[in-house]
């Protein structure tokens, strides 16, 4: 076994061996370090773990590793595998964390049973790694736990079948997690009570207070059926300079962005079979910088792609191309009731098959701009024949603006607008196919500025493994 130093060769230390002998225990001798040994045993990786200090690189063998406790990792360690599909860290059959934590608190430490994961990084530390491994632990609330760490890097992992969140983070700052797989890494728990609908989903990522992180290149599937199997892709309270891009999420909910005093948070390059939600009471306050959200070069794929509202946001150059048999949702949804004041842009998209409709938002707006966009509107299954933006009778028209926008009608006439008092928008140079409220519409029928102001072409998902020209999506092998 072997702990590698990144100061000596050979690093000696003192393990506790028990064995039993007469009804007594006997134990500590010394045993020799060699650098590039990995560890083969769980007895010798938490002997390890424990005497290991600033610098070193916990390295283990090919095989699996079954812990009966959390195993904790203080400050600046290195745990690494031999690989995702060699070496496995588990828990022994034994091991059954109470579920009376569950779902836990969300938002505070007390009540929340940080003991029930396979690994914790220790309180108030710094750049602990864990790489190259597979987390399995269907019986516990999750692989990894960190709080207030910082420079924690996780990467090469495979963290699959969790009750209720792979990741769970307090304070996670200056971290990166990328080219991770979460399989089935997250549930929708309920405590088992009779009569109870719903319940509160966990994520593959769970973060709670994030800041200058970066969270790329991973792939997160959900195999297991049933609403008690749901989870988020990623799901986050209140988010900073944060970057999360060339992501595949193949689950219901991608992303979950629902907390006050977000700022400058960039989501790009990802591709999304669910939706990004990114509400708040009112649609929260815009920082100092003018940002939120910047929700840019993505491939959505559900037609209840973002839930609104949030000030502050911009939305642009993605491709949102949706099957016209599954029309249940409107591109852009707002729930509440509050004013919010904006501003959000909503600009050079490409828009394939609206469901319901392009935006529907629930709650008064006051600032949006929706400009060159192209929009193809299809016959879908229902079929929807109502307006592609709907917006609340007491909004502000006068600082919404419709501009610049392609927006063609296939087979299936439908009107722009869903209500009068939408008229009062600011609304020219749209070129409208097929659109039957069209003559109500300040329009142009030849503006050679309408639509995208350039061609959309980029590369998304784990390791850019789609690409996107325009409307032609490609795996890449």
């Amino acid at each position: 076994m072997s702990i590698n130093s990144k100061n000596s060769l050979v690093h000696s230390f003192l393990t506790l061996l028990h064995a039993p002998l007469l009804g007594t225990f006997f134990l500590a001798f010394a045993v020799p370090v060699l650098a590039n040994e990995p560890i083969r045993t769980t007895q010798e990786l938490v002997a390890a773990v424990k005497i290991a200090k600033a610098g070193d690189t916990i390295e283990l063998a090919a095989g699996t590793f079954e812990l009966d406790a959390t195993l904790e990792l203080s400050g600046n360690i290195t745990l690494k595998g031999a690989g995702m599909d060699k070496t496995t860290l588990t828990h022994v059959p034994k091991w059954r964390p109470s579920t009376e934590t569950l779902p836990d608190p969300e938002m505070r430490l007390e009540g929340l049973d940080v003991d029930a994961y396979l690994i914790r990084i220790m309180r108030d530390t710094n750049d602990v790694a864990i790489s190259d491994m597979t987390l399995y632990g269907p019986q516990l609330h999750g692989a990894i736990f960190s709080w207030f760490s910082t420079g924690v890097h996780l990467h090469h992992l495979r963290i699959k079948e969790t009750m209720w969140s792979g990741i769970r983070t307090f304070g996670m700052k200056r971290t990166k997690i990328h080219d991770c797989e979460f399989v089935d890494a997250g549930g929708r728990w309920q405590k088992g009570q009779p009569g109870v609908k719903g319940g509160i989903t966990g994520g593959g990522i769970f973060a709670v207070w994030m800041s200058e992180c970066e969270i790329f290149d991973n792939r997160f599937t959900r195999t297991r059926t049933g609403k008690e199997h749901e989870f988020y892709g990623i799901k986050v309270r209140q988010a900073r300079q944060c970057r999360v891009h060339h992501n595949t999420i193949e689950v219901n909910f991608s992303m979950e962005f629902p907390f006050e005093n977000d700022e400058d948070n960039e989501l790009d390059h990802n591709v999304c079979h669910g939706t990004i939600s990114i509400p708040k009471h009112a649609g929260g306050p815009v920082p100092e910088s003018g940002k939120t959200f910047h929700i840019h070069h993505n491939y959505f794929k559900d037609s209840y792609s973002i839930e609104f509202v949030r000030n502050g946001v911009e939305i642009d150059h993605n491709l949102f191309d949706f099957d016209p048999q599954a029309d249940h949702g409107n591109l852009i949804s707002g729930f509440g009731k509050a004013p919010a004041k904006g501003p959000a842009v909503f600009h050079n998209n490409l828009v394939s098959n609206p469901g319901r409709g392009v935006i529907w938002i629930n709650e008064p707006i006051s600032n949006l701009v929706v400009r060159n966009n192209h929009i193809i509107a299809r016959a879908t299954a229902t079929p929807r024949t109502e307006g592609l933006f709907g917006f609340h009778r007491d909004s502000n028209f006068s600082t919404i603006v419709i501009r610049d926008n392609v927006v063609e009608c296939h087979k299936q006439s439908r009107p722009l607008l869903r209500n009068d008092e939408s008229y009062a928008a600011t609304m020219s140079g749209n070129v409208l196919s097929n659109v039957f409220d069209a003559d109500r519409i300040d329009s142009a029928r030849v503006n050679q500025n309408a639509g995208l102001e350039a061609s959309l072409t980029f590369a998304c998902g784990v390791h850019g493994e789609m690409t996107v020209d325009g409307w032609n999506v490609k795996q890449i092998d």
